[in-house]
């Protein structure tokens, strides 16, 4: 089922509609020379679920501070280790197990959930931003994460702005259905990535003031959640770390479940 389909369901039913994931099962892919921080494959990892996190794979543009790409951040540590969380404090049938995907197919079509790392990194050539913004257009929902400061800022919104040069972004009000589909996350705190270990310190470059932002569809529905200035990935990373504070890593996991089923039901 495409996100035509997905979206038709969408109109049928309010109640169940986690079950439009269901389609989403095949087999993944894997990419173990690229991944940052290794965990092992959940035992169920080929279980069959209602909901699966898909991770936007993309290779380094001419911005990249490294030769190889930034997507694989807290790869598949974080990932792995946040699902543990959405299977634990919701009901929501989540896979054990992340989907890498990219924007050079139509696969992304799949998958209507997709969060995207240190995306102040990333370049989209012309086609893959036309094809993201089918896929948002569509119904799908995109979660940026894990980059901060003017500068990274400044790479992030040169290929959004190839997405939706017609779109602004947004700061998401704190009133906003997103913010309390689940957790009521009215007042929030900017979420340190582990430089915080040795910075003491949340922010990172000149991203010192976090921002909650997003594009919005005709009907303002949130497509794109843009998580700037904070580092979401690396609390869920190292939330089972002694130094890391609870404070942040609970509300990393607010907010990305909040994500989650602001997805499936907006």
């Amino acid at each position: 089922m495409g996100l035509r389909g997905w979206a038709a369901a969408m109109l049928i039913a309010t109640v169940g509609i986690a079950s439009l994931f269901a389609f989403q099962q095949r087999r993944f892919r894997f990419f173990q020379d690229e991944e940052d921080n290794p965990a092992p494959i959940p035992a169920d990892a080929h279980e069959k679920t209602e909901f699966v996190f898909a991770r936007l794979r993309y290779l380094p543009g001419p911005y990249a501070r490294r030769y190889y790409s930034s997507w694989p951040t807290d790869y598949p540590k974080a990932d792995r280790q946040f699902l543990q969380g959405v299977r634990r404090l919701t009901r929501i049938h989540a896979r054990s197990m992340e989907e890498v995907v990219d924007l050079d197919s139509d696969e992304i079509f799949k998958w209507p959930w997709i969060y995207a790392v240190e995306t102040g990194h990333w370049s989209l050539t012309d086609p893959q931003a036309s094809r993201l913004r089918e896929y948002l257009l569509k119904g799908g929902f995109l979660m940026t994460d894990d980059f901060h400061g003017t500068y990274e800022w400044e790479v992030f919104m040169e290929s959004m702005q190839k997405v939706f040069p017609d779109r602004p972004v947004e700061e998401i009000d704190s009133a906003d259905p997103i913010f309390h589909v689940l957790y009521d996350l009215s007042e929030r705190v900017q979420v340190p990535g582990i430089q915080y270990f040795y910075s003491g310190r949340p922010w990172e470059r000149d991203g010192v003031e976090p921002h909650w932002r997003g594009i919005y569809d005709d009907k303002r529905r949130v497509m794109v959640a843009i998580c700037y200035n904070q580092d979401n990935g690396d609390a869920w990373e190292w939330a089972d770390h002694p130094r890391y504070p609870e404070k942040y890593a609970s509300q990393a996991y607010r907010v990305g479940i909040n994500y989650i089923i602001y997805a499936m039901t907006h």
